[in-house]
């Protein structure tokens, strides 16, 4: 593996690392995060439009630029809701 890459999965780790610890100090982020991507999954730019929100009403903030953690946030949150109608 080349240091750019090691250097690129630290990043990523790192940046999860922090959301983890989030999570885990405020369990309604989750619960939260999962309502708004529920609200927006269907409608055209619907991962702009989760970013926003749950920048605007949690304490995660994803940027406009989305680095790859933040990409892998808004994935998680789509099997999830994909998970959730499997269900039903």
């Amino acid at each position: 593996m080349s240091t750019a890459s090691e250097g690129r999965q630290a990043r990523i780790i790192d940046e999860l690392r922090v959301f983890i610890k989030k999570v885990m100090s405020d369990p309604t982020i989750a619960v939260k995060s999962v309502e708004i991507a529920r609200k927006y999954r269907d409608q055209p730019n619907a991962d702009e439009l989760i970013a926003r929100e749950i920048s605007a009403n949690t304490n995660v903030r994803i940027p406009e630029n989305w680095s790859e953690a933040d990409k892998m946030f808004l994935e998680i949150l789509h099997e999830v809701l994909d998970d959730e109608e499997a269900l039903y």
